[in-house]
């Protein structure tokens, strides 16, 4: 359970972090911005006009009687819909990652040199472009995982009682865990870990994770504040990282020790999921 609390904790320092730069918090806000307009624009075409499209690929149903006829369609209005959120929630890290990918590189390497004992951060073992192309590859597999888990859940969730108490709890972890590993993708894409080794890397830590990742992906289903977590939680991402890896971080998180010094290194290392 200690790794459940060490999860939580790097997401706020992450947060204090970029309350403390303001610059690059500043800077950080544009990508979550930009994906936000996009996917809040794609959300009221469905809400307006999803019953229509649900019209379109139902053909077959014109011919019933009501009220059977408004039911059947008004459910799987609904479903859309609710489908297109959980999208949303599962995507919009990805996404927002993907517009954002030199904004939060800079940002992570910020948060490197800053926790860092030498005060270096390690650099990109490849172009941009090809960062680019690889982080857009890699969440799309992400994304596929994501979807999978997606529809098993939503079928799950037709089981009384489990699928109303249980269901959603496993909802929250499975988001997190995806949250956890785009976040953390951007730190140790830089550090050339590869996604299957990423994956084995957070499997191995699942509690520090959904310490993470869970609350984070909580708040994301309150409208607009994944906006302005975001560069909290790409600077919280980056530590997690290091704890993953086993890196040294300056006590306090890059704060100064008191009478100004730098704090001393601390290594987390690896230990063992609680």
């Amino acid at each position: 359970m200690r790794d459940l609390g060490a999860g939580f904790g790097h997401l706020l320092k992450g947060q204090r972090w970029v309350a403390r730069h303001g610059r690059s918090y500043g800077f950080g806000l544009v990508p979550g911005l930009i994906t936000l307009v996009l996917y809040v624009g794609v959300l009221v075409a469905l809400a307006l006009w999803g019953e229509d499209f649900v019209a379109w690929v139902t053909p077959f149903a014109d011919d019933w009687s009501s009220p059977w006829l408004g039911l059947f369609r008004g459910f799987l209005t609904a479903v859309l819909f609710a489908l297109a959120l959980l999208l949303a929630v599962l995507t919009f890290t990805a996404v927002t990652l993907l517009v954002g990918q030199p904004f939060y590189e800079a940002l992570s390497e910020r948060v490197d040199r800053d926790v860092s004992p030498d005060g270096t951060a390690p650099e990109p073992p490849l172009p941009l472009w090809r960062e680019l192309w690889i982080s857009g590859r890699d969440s799309l597999r992400i994304l596929v995982r994501a979807l999978l888990w997606g529809v098993l859940l939503f079928a799950l969730g037709f089981i009384p009682v489990v699928g109303q108490t249980v269901v959603p709890v496993i909802g929250f972890f499975v988001t997190g865990f995806f949250l956890t590993e785009e976040l953390a993708s951007v730190a140790l894409q830089r550090r050339g870990v590869e996604l299957r080794e990423r994956l084995a890397l957070l499997r191995s830590r699942r509690m520090l994770v959904w310490g993470f990742g869970t609350p984070l992906g909580v708040s994301f289903l309150v409208p607009f504040v994944a906006v302005f977590l975001m560069p909290g939680a790409v600077a919280g991402a980056t530590l997690l990282a290091r704890e993953l890896l086993g890196e040294e971080i300056r006590d306090g998180a890059g704060e100064p020790s008191e009478g100004g010094a730098a704090a001393p290194a601390v290594s987390p290392g690896p230990s063992p999921e609680h």
